[in-house]
């Protein structure tokens, strides 16, 4: 349960219909399966203790009985397991029949949650037996000559808590709760519960699966929550349908977990609690998790117990998590990203009636999406493309290799190219400062930044037009821009799209433009290691790369993402970081670069609490308008020193 994780499991045991003995004793065993696994929320199938297709023998005084003394069997040969379990049974209470979810933990029968909505598509299915629970609250007293007995609470509204992992809030709800217009996870995630069990028996027609993923996905989006889905499966009457076992995981929209239908088994995943309380503490339109113990609640507290223990964790990590993966969904997403900055420009021009925009062009990744940007906006607006001035600043660190394809990519895009070399500007500014050009220190690379911005600016002026930025958010978040340089523009166009995504919109257009010769100038560019050339070459060659200064890029992506999107701490991101960059960075290189991030991070916010307008493209964004409210004096010091606390192995 360390960093807010847990590990959670939902299976379909093999039944016999109206079997009892039998169903529990594969019940357990699969609960012994689900604990070696490290399982600490256990779900099962709708009616499983009797099996759901038991039809009118439903009305059987030896069944409901049986199924009974099962459940406490159950609960009994389960009592050293720590978790808690959720199994479905057929409860008489006052006179009536309901379809439950029981909850057990350390074999005590913790509480009984029925059905609500029960379907009665004809006189032959549930609504002939079984009771809707809608109204029902109170306490079930059971009683068994051999296992003793039992007083727990019945009702809808019923959370179970922990006070091992407070923040863990579980609650129930069965098959077809899920598919009404109002289901009851719906109030039970306002008042509080962040997992969902759903105890289901759905039958399998053709295309439903597809359904159904999509139910249980998009419930667990909506509620900000985890949802699992336990059905059933083989061993049920196939008199008139077949059920499938299709189990699922689901959290905050995505499926972690989902078995092959028609096989029985258990499927497992791990739950990231912390994520979702943070991220619904962060939704102020919707108002989570009131005290469930007040009267207006109304809401029962079911306590259970486990042993605090850190989740292994088997879940997978995206290494790249601003980069949609799939070549199909990230030609779509590359697509819709230029789209978005396109649109953001083309507002901008047309609403200042620009017809320019100037561009500083370096042959690099960033500038070379800017222009592809601005050609995209331009084409909207039916403007010339004339109209774009790209300009070429060569200086002390510009090599030939960035300086032919900025000046190919401008031709073959049909944008004017200008060139101004800035060597003399800055060596007269040396000069006028007192500073030894052969100290390449802050000031020399500084200088030949602000030179090119205030060239840029100056060449709008001229036009009547607009200086677009190029910097991107990894570098915003890293503060790698020069204050009053490349930092500043009159519009940014690639300030939410970080480095990683940058490389990946810049592939697309070349795979996707249909011009040979542009494609071979775009995949150099993709070919040309990052540096912002500030320092003279060696042999002609690139000798500043930025990702030997500041690391690499990749890293910093997912540090930024996790800390921002999700805000985890410090050392649960180094934790995920070792298994999506496992065989890619050591600990010891993952570390290193982490602390290098929460530095720089801190002491950079001075750079974006001034930033120019730009369109936000995805969820991570750095404006002090937007996204980050951030003050620049902000202490560093709190992650810093859980950062310290770490030790490599």
């Amino acid at each position: 349960m360390k960093d807010g994780f847990i590990k959670v499991s939902a299976g379909s045991p093999e039944v016999r219909v109206a079997d009892c003995a039998y169903n529990a004793g594969k019940i357990i065993s699969m609960v012994r399966e689900m604990e070696n696994h490290g399982a600490k929320i256990m779900v099962f199938p709708e009616l499983c203790i009797t099996a759901y297709t038991c039809g009118d023998l439903f009305w059987q005084e030896n069944l409901l009985e049986e199924a009974k003394t099962q459940l406490f069997r159950i609960a009994e040969e389960t009592k050293d397991v720590d978790g808690l379990i959720f199994v479905g049974l057929p409860l008489e209470y006052n006179g009536k029949l309901y379809n439950v979810a029981a909850g057990l933990g350390r074999g005590e029968i913790l509480g009984f949650v029925p059905k609500i909505h029960i379907p009665n598509y004809n006189e032959f299915y549930e609504g002939r037996y079984f009771t809707s629970g809608k109204d029902v609250e109170g306490t079930v007293y059971l009683m068994q000559a051999d296992n003793g007995e039992c007083e727990a609470p019945i009702g809808t509204r019923m959370i179970f808590t922990c006070p091992e992992f407070p923040k863990l809030h579980v609650a129930a709800e069965i098959c077809e709760d899920l598919w009404v217009l109002s289901p009851p996870s719906v109030s039970h995630a306002y008042h509080g519960a962040n997992v969902i069990v759903n105890l289901s028996a759905s039958d399998e027609v053709v295309g439903k699966d597809s359904y159904r993923k999509s139910l249980v996905s998009g419930q667990s989006a909506r509620l900000l929550c985890g949802y699992i889905y336990a059905t059933a499966g083989e061993g049920e009457s196939t008199q008139d349908v077949v059920y499938g076992g299709q189990n699922m995981i689901a959290e905050n929209g995505t499926v972690l977990a989902e078995s092959r239908r028609f096989l029985n088994g258990a499927i497992y995943g791990e739950l990231d609690i912390q994520r979702l309380v943070n991220e619904r503490r962060r939704m102020t339109t919707c108002r989570f998790a009131p005290d469930i113990s007040s009267e207006e609640a109304h809401y029962t507290e079911v306590i259970f117990h486990l042993d605090p223990e850190e989740t292994e964790l088997t879940r997978k990590f995206d290494s790249r998590p601003f980069v949609p993966g799939g070549r199909e969904e990230r030609e779509r997403r590359c697509d819709e990203i230029l789209n978005i900055q396109a649109m953001g420009l083309k507002k901008r021009l047309a609403h200042i009636h620009c017809q320019n925009v100037v561009i500083g062009l370096s042959g690099g990744l960033d500038s070379t999406l800017a222009l592809l940007v601005a050609v995209r906006a331009f084409d909207m607006l039916g403007m010339e493309r004339e109209k774009i001035t790209a300009v070429t600043m060569p200086c002390f660190g510009t090599t030939d290799r960035t300086y032919q394809n900025a000046c190919q990519l401008a031709r073959c895009l049909g944008t004017e190219l200008r060139e101004v070399n800035i060597r003399e500007a800055v060596n007269l500014h040396f000069r006028d400062i007192g500073h030894d050009p052969q100290t390449h220190d802050v000031t020399y690379e500084n200088g030949q930044a602000r030179e090119r911005t205030q060239i840029l600016m100056d060449i709008a002026n001229q036009s009547g037009g607009i200086v677009i930025g190029t910097g991107d958010l990894s570098e915003l978040a890293l503060g790698w821009a020069t204050y009053n340089g490349d930092h500043m523009s009159m519009y940014a166009v690639n300030c939410s799209v970080p480095k990683t995504l940058v490389r990946h919109l810049v592939k697309y257009y070349a795979d996707t433009c249909g011009d040979q010769k542009l494609n071979a100038i775009l995949l150099d560019i993709l070919d040309t290691p990052v540096s912002p050339e500030l320092l003279p070459p060696k042999d002609g060659v690139i000798s500043q790369k930025t990702e030997d200064l500041v690391g690499p890029y990749e890293l910093h992506d997912f540090f930024l993402y996790y800390m921002l999107r999700w805000t985890f701490p410090p050392k649960k991101i180094f934790r995920m970081a070792k298994f999506a960059f496992e065989g890619e960075y050591s600990d010891e290189v993952i570390l290193k670069w982490l602390k290098t991030f929460y530095r720089r991070f801190f002491t950079q916010q001075f750079k974006r609490s001034c930033l120019p307008d730009g369109p936000k493209v995805g969820s991570v964004a750095v404006s002090p308008r937007g996204d980050l409210r951030m003050p620049s004096d902000a202490c560093a010091d709190l992650w810093l020193r859980e950062l310290d606390e770490i030790k490599c192995q």
